[in-house]
């Protein structure tokens, strides 16, 4: 069943039905995260449960816009993002999980930092698309959603699916003159 237009339809992480579980995140060299993930059953409890578990792993997590279960351990396409109220966001769609998700339109591209949970000491120069359109499925539910949006929730999706995929932001970088030690503020 497929939502027309470019949101949610109404979904939130409430129905999921469950608070969800704080996980420990992995970090590479981790072999999880340069495995593709497998296809999942978006209404299979584990799946529902694996989604809420993002989703509280993501909260507790400062600067934490997104959660892909590759990152928790997990070699599943399923992610969480939530960009909202960060400084970069023009468009969010709030906190939402998809499975399975894939990009069917890319363009506007353009270079941007970013950083990941996963390698918690570097940061880099990546080129992404700027205007993103995503399909993918809403746990639970099984609805298929498009989801149009732009600039950092697009650059968030894109690094999310690039590690449901077994991708690494550093896998996309030009080269390592665009590698930098991350800056820690106190």
């Amino acid at each position: 069943m497929a939502v027309e237009g470019s949101g949610l339809g109404g979904w939130t992480p409430k129905m999921l039905g469950d608070p969800g579980r704080v996980l420990p995140v992995v970090t590479a060299p981790a072999g999880v995260l340069s495995r593709a993930g497998e296809a999942v059953d978006p209404r299979a409890d584990d799946v529902v449960r694996l989604a809420a578990d993002l989703i509280a792993t993501m909260r507790v997590s400062p600067g934490c816009v997104g959660l892909a279960a590759p990152q928790v351990g997990v070699g599943a396409r399923v992610f969480a993002v939530d960009v909202t109220g960060h400084p970069k966001t023009v468009t969010s769609h709030g906190t939402f999980v998809l499975c399975n998700a894939e990009v069917v339109e890319a363009s506007r591209w353009r270079p941007g930092r970013e950083g990941c949970m996963s390698v918690p000491d570097l940061t880099g120069d990546v080129k992404r698309a700027s205007r993103l359109v995503v399909r993918g499925v809403l746990p639970g539910t099984g609805v298929e959603v498009r989801l149009s949006t732009d600039g950092f929730e697009a650059r968030a999706l894109q690094h999310e699916i690039d590690h449901c995929a077994g991708l690494l932001f550093l896998d996309r970088v030009a080269g390592a003159h665009a590698v930098y030690q991350r800056k820690v503020y106190q």
